[in-house]
């Protein structure tokens, strides 16, 4: 009898065919022989998904810590998919897009979430615009910051879309206002087995719904956090221990909580303590641009402030600033042509920082 975690659903499909138990291992086995590089990624853990194994090797992005190997359990990931189903209230048949790579946990969870939900599962490249060879409609979608500024005319053909994997800048987060998708910013590791927790960035209802955003809970996930200030969760049908993270955040209530920065980014100019998320979240409305708030050596104050900003030097109005407290204030700007940025394009602040050197 098949492990109760390798169970698919009936009204699953892959690229709209129906498939059963062997079958699906039949298309595994083609894929990993003949598929393009990111088939045989979902070839290879599709043949692990289905074997008598209960666990799954994955490597961590280094949110708690360095990345290393670690074991997951399918009857874990089981467990994430039907959590995420039921916070966003996806149904049997409800037609899905896989647009990240199934080398890595988002792509692989997209795989199980249909899988155990029952989805019709569409596979495509991982590319920058993994919605421009097709004019489909799709329920529910999970991308990367990059794939979705890249696919923002498209996005209207999405129900609901989740982001992950870097943060939502400003920019990205105001062309989000002009799309119907409902989109969604997630929180979570390898180590939870993707998000535990999503926030609403879009189609709000009233101002005051945009100035209260709060990731909220998905079911089976508690918090709370250590002496820094930072998250620990609590998700016994994720993991079997309690994960402490470097990410400081403020409690809003037993199911939601504000990101206010990470612990590796605090400076500390001149015996003062400065958030640069905090920061960056004043000046969002005000700088046009892609940017970010950091810190370059100093020898009065041992870390100076400073604020860079992307593409060509322009002329920024006093009154930018005038939310910030005087410890807040960039004591410098600086100008980049291009930031520097990791494949799912979150800013890479410090090999940025050192082109300036």
């Amino acid at each position: 009898m098949a492990p109760h975690f390798s169970k698919i659903r009936l009204g699953f499909k892959l690229n709209g065919i129906p498939f059963d138990r062997e079958g699906l291992k039949e298309v595994a086995y083609s894929f990993i022989k003949e598929g393009e590089p990111y088939e045989q990624a979902v070839g290879d853990f599709l043949t692990d998904w289905l074997s008598e194994k209960e666990t799954i090797q994955i490597k961590t992005s280094g949110t708690t810590g360095n990345p290393k190997l670690i074991s997951i359990k399918k009857q874990y990931m089981v467990n994430s998919a039907i959590a995420t189903g039921n916070f966003f209230k996806t149904t049997v048949g409800d037609r899905a897009l896989s647009c990240l790579s199934s080398n890595y946990i988002a792509g692989k969870m997209m795989l199980v979430r249909a899988i155990i939900l029952g989805l019709e599962l569409d596979l495509a490249a991982p590319s920058s615009r993994p919605l421009a060879n097709s004019t489909k409609e799709y329920d529910f979608c999970a991308m990367v910051p990059l794939q979705v500024l890249h696919s923002i005319h498209d996005l209207d053909r999405i129900g609901t879309l989740i982001i992950g994997g870097a943060p939502i800048t400003n920019t990205l987060f105001q062309k989000l206002q002009l799309v119907k998708a409902n989109a969604y910013a997630t929180y979570g590791m390898t180590e939870t087995i993707t998000h535990i927790a999503a926030k609403k960035l879009n189609n709000f209802i009233n101002a005051s719904e945009v100035r209260h955003m709060h990731y909220k809970l998905l079911p089976d996930v508690s918090i709370s956090q250590d002496d820094r200030n930072c998250l620990v969760i609590h998700a016994s049908k994720l993991n079997d221990e309690t994960i402490a993270t470097n990410d400081i955040v403020k409690i809003i209530s037993d199911d939601a909580f504000e990101w206010l920065g990470r612990y590796d980014n605090v400076i500390n100019s001149g015996g003062v303590k400065l958030m640069p998320e905090q920061i960056e979240l004043k000046l969002a409305e005000s700088l046009p641009r892609d940017f970010f708030v950091s810190s370059i050596p100093d020898e009065a104050l041992g870390e100076k402030l400073v604020l860079v900003i992307e593409g060509d030097k322009i002329d920024i109005d006093p009154i930018t600033f005038a939310n910030l407290d005087t410890y807040e204030t960039p004591k410098e700007l600086f100008f980049i042509s291009e930031f520097k940025r990791t494949g799912s394009g979150k800013i890479k602040r410090t090999a940025t920082l050192e082109t300036i050197k």
